[in-house]
């Protein structure tokens, strides 16, 4: 039986959540929302991706507060309209799926926001085009030359706890069943944890304890606020020298641990322009290795994973609990029904896709009396 299409049971105070399988459809932006709104793109966009056979879909990341937005088309969760957007379209994305857990990845990007859109060109966007001012722990810039960043007070970073904790509790109010706090790819939460972003002098920078306080307060807010399943992403490595790295980032998952985290996504780097990162197939699976073995808690891992047997053997081998993938479903948005024709597993998928399977797979899947359900 395929490890990648069994089961897994993540416990929260709510209870638990059992995961059909144990592929995850990765927080993918879409830059696609006129202030903060969901509408008719991601009714398509959710709709596929709860029809691609995965275990779990997690939803782009979503921010907080509106200058917590990469740009100005991001989503958003900072208020009753845009919490009643996001729930009317994912309920009606349900409607068109087969039952899919679901989490929303509950964000602030720091400093990298204000920014245009990737496919113009990403960069910081001027007030007269749309920009604002952005926020960060210390007045540093991502990239030379950009303007600098306000420095958080600790009435800001009062106000944006209270704003996470409360956008959890409209995801709950919106049936979703899983959070995940965004800690990695040198967004705000990470710019705290890293002392190439953080220069700060008081409690919230400096050593280890100062520069992780604030990701702490955030999450013990998000726990009290939110009875499900809670996650987090960190980048473990920013895959630069003297910057936030593996042994620090087994530290803070070990309190994670402690403090009722149900899941740890592991990615890396975002931080700065000078990250050194071996690209290559599967290359941040070692770190989620390190975080599985070290703690225990259910992780996941991701990064250029792309085959269904190279998924399989992540999983088999031990060294993470899921996998995740983002382009690779924005490519075929089916790939999970091709990992299990090709590994003999099982997916959940809408009556009116099952004529769709290749006369080859379709044979496999009844010789083997294993098929869509």
């Amino acid at each position: 039986m395929s490890l990648l299409f069994s089961p897994l049971t993540l416990t929260s105070p709510q209870g638990e959540l059992t995961l059909p399988n144990r592929l995850v459809v990765a927080p993918m932006c879409q830059y696609s929302c006129t202030d903060g709104l969901a509408a008719d793109w991601h009714l398509t966009h959710w709709t596929n991706l709860l029809n691609s056979g995965c275990g779990l879909m997690i939803i782009e990341a979503t921010a907080v507060t509106p200058e917590g937005r990469i740009t100005p088309q991001c989503l958003g969760l900072w208020d009753d309209t845009t919490a009643h957007a996001l729930s009317d379209v994912l309920a009606r994305a349900r409607r068109l799926a087969p039952p899919t857990p679901v989490c929303i990845q509950l964000a602030h990007s720091g400093r990298k926001g204000s920014s245009a859109q990737p496919w113009k060109g990403g960069q910081l966007l001027s007030h007269s085009d749309g920009g604002w001012t952005t926020l960060a722990p210390s007045p540093l810039p991502q990239l030379p030359g950009e303007v600098l960043p306000t420095e958080l007070d600790h009435a800001g970073l009062v106000r944006i706890r209270d704003a996470f904790a409360a956008a959890a509790q409209r995801a709950e109010q919106a049936g979703i069943d899983a959070i995940e706090l965004h800690g990695a790819h040198g967004y705000l939460l990470h710019e705290f944890l890293s002392p190439i972003s953080n220069q700060r002098t008081d409690a919230y920078g400096g050593s280890f304890e100062g520069r992780t306080r604030f990701v702490k307060e955030v999450f013990e807010a998000v726990r009290s606020a939110f009875s499900g399943v809670l996650g987090i992403r960190l980048s473990a490595t920013d895959w630069v020298e003297g910057g936030w790295d593996p042994a620090q980032t087994l530290a803070l998952c070990e309190w994670l641990k402690g403090a009722g985290v149900n899941y740890l996504h592991i990615s890396s780097g975002g931080i700065s322009p000078q990250q050194k990162i071996p690209i290559g197939p599967g290359y941040q699976v070692s770190l989620a290795q390190q975080v599985k073995a070290a703690t225990g808690v259910p992780t996941i891992a991701v990064g250029l994973i792309t085959d269904p047997h190279q998924a399989e053997a992540v999983l088999t081998q031990g060294e993470a609990d899921a996998v995740a993938l983002g382009r690779g479903f924005l490519f075929n948005p089916r790939w999970g029904w091709a990992a299990a024709a090709a590994l003999g597993g099982q997916v959940h998928a809408s009556p009116a896709y099952w004529r769709s399977l290749p006369r080859e797979a379709a044979k496999a899947f009844v010789e083997s009396r294993i098929g869509m359900r």
